[in-house]
């Protein structure tokens, strides 16, 4: 990826969850970060995380639903820090509800976040990147960007509806021959804050989708397609794979079987913190919540998918020799 020596990235929703992880995953290895988010102790916590990485920090209080407001901080990342090189869109709400339990308002606001942020997101890192003809951009979608679940309707929708305007504006970035770069990563379940602070109608503690995995899985790959421009999507966790298949082979089988499962294994009878509703309010403008959540027990550090995603030119080689040695032993047991 192009860029000068003090390479610039912007991560919204930066102050907890996968936007933490990828704010250190990003300072670690060489960027200097702007945190975007609303709540003022984990901005500040996560821009001491750069600066300890020897990174130079910008922590920019802001909603990703207000358009001028997110504009107007690609305006002072550039000011403060520099010409940006990566923006990552990650900031999201969402809640565990039945949709006709949900208010117009509700849904209104996970939408503008969940949606309308990536796309002013996309729209602020356009606008200084087009420009300069050189910039990476990561939309974070969800495995739910291709196959709903019940109980969050609002997310779904948002998260399929992020893919299909990153798609359309992938074809016009080729159209123009732009070298700038625009990409996805779908993500599985992960243990993150998020799920001591959605929306919640339900009787039991939210819980992520089995199996969990870890938000640093997450952030390494959101690097990886910040720095490797010939990809336009990633998926993350072997769940994500088996639900984004299990969709385009029988949606209807899926239908069944998430009618039957996916209420009782979104909700958990484990003790964990209730922090109330981020719709309105940041849930950590106090205390700092850090990237992950209250399944540590249960996340996986580890992911076959993810692997195999980063290592493609080792895997097409182990297979194209496992393919040649299969043709060769075919091949001797005909002559015999």
């Amino acid at each position: 990826m192009a860029g000068g020596p003090n390479r610039i990235a912007v991560v919204t929703g930066g102050s907890g969850g996968v936007g933490r992880a990828t704010v250190r995953e990003m300072a670690g290895h060489g960027y200097d970060v702007a945190v975007l988010a609303r709540g003022r102790a984990g901005l500040d916590a996560a821009a001491e995380e750069v600066e300890a990485a020897g990174r130079r920090a910008l922590a920019v209080e802001v909603d990703v639903a207000d358009h001028d407001a997110v504009m107007a901080a690609s305006r002072r990342v550039e000011s403060e820090l520099g010409p940006i090189d990566v923006w990552v869109n990650v900031a999201f709400e969402g809640s565990l509800a039945f949709f006709w339990d949900t208010t117009p308002e509700e849904y209104r606001r996970m939408t503008d976040v969940t949606y309308m942020g990536q796309v002013n997101g996309t729209w602020a890192a356009l606008s200084v990147m087009r420009p300069r003809d050189r910039g990476a951009i990561i939309n974070v979608c969800s495995a739910m960007s291709y196959r709903s679940i019940p109980l969050q309707s609002a997310y779904c929708g948002a998260k399929h509806a992020v893919k299909g305007f990153t798609e359309s504006v992938i074809t016009e970035l080729l159209h123009e021959k732009s070298h700038v770069h625009l990409a996805m990563i779908q993500l599985p379940g992960l243990n993150t804050p998020q799920f001591n602070w959605n929306l919640n109608k339900m009787p039991e503690h939210p819980m992520p989708v089995a199996p969990i995995f870890q938000p640093e899985l997450a952030a390494r790959g959101i690097r990886y397609l910040a720095e490797h421009p010939r990809r336009r999507n990633m998926w993350v966790g072997v769940s994500t794979a088996m639900t984004i298949l299990g969709e385009r082979l029988a949606p209807w089988l899926v239908d069944l079987y998430l009618a039957r499962t996916g209420v009782s294994s979104q909700q958990t009878g484990k003790e964990a913190p209730r922090l109330g509703a981020n719709l309105d309010e940041p849930r950590d403008a106090e205390e700092d919540r850090g990237a992950h959540g209250a399944f540590d027990d249960k996340a996986h550090g580890h992911d076959p998918v993810l692997w195999m995603s980063t290592h493609r030119p080792a895997v097409l080689a182990g297979t194209a020799a496992a393919g040649m040695a299969g043709a060769a032993l075919a091949g001797a047991k005909l002559r015999s």
